[in-house]
């Protein structure tokens, strides 16, 4: 079995700080690409920043220069650091992460279970 746990979120201020951390455990062979994506209240989840194996990111335009993913390799965790928070960076954050469980198996998706980071005015 195989578990993304996320931590980090909070209540900052804006223009504050946060990093966010998501450590992949469990039956893990491989992880391939991790990314981290957001979920406002009545908004569709979007993707925020990924990384991919070979160590190419990418982010969601109004993250770029603000934002930062970076990956362990070997504590299987992808980090998000999160710098000049504006309000409307509220949502619920969730990681993902591309996973076989088995050399005979190919990549499939997990999802954590999401954290939520809250930005005031």
């Amino acid at each position: 079995q195989v578990q993304l746990v996320e931590s980090g979120g909070g209540l900052v201020q804006a223009g504050g700080s946060l990093r966010l951390s998501c450590a992949a455990s469990g039956s893990i062979f491989s992880i391939n690409d991790m990314g981290w994506y957001r979920q406002a209240p009545g908004k569709q989840r979007e993707l925020v920043a990924a990384t991919t194996i070979g160590g190419s990111t990418n982010y969601e335009d109004s993250v770029k220069g603000r934002f930062t993913i970076s990956r362990d390799f070997a504590k299987n965790t992808v980090y998000l650091q999160m710098n000049s928070l504006k309000p409307e960076d509220t949502a619920v954050y969730y990681c993902n992460a591309g996973i076989r469980v088995g050399p005979s198996r190919w990549y499939e998706v997990y999802w954590g279970q999401g954290t939520q980071v809250n930005v005031s005015s």
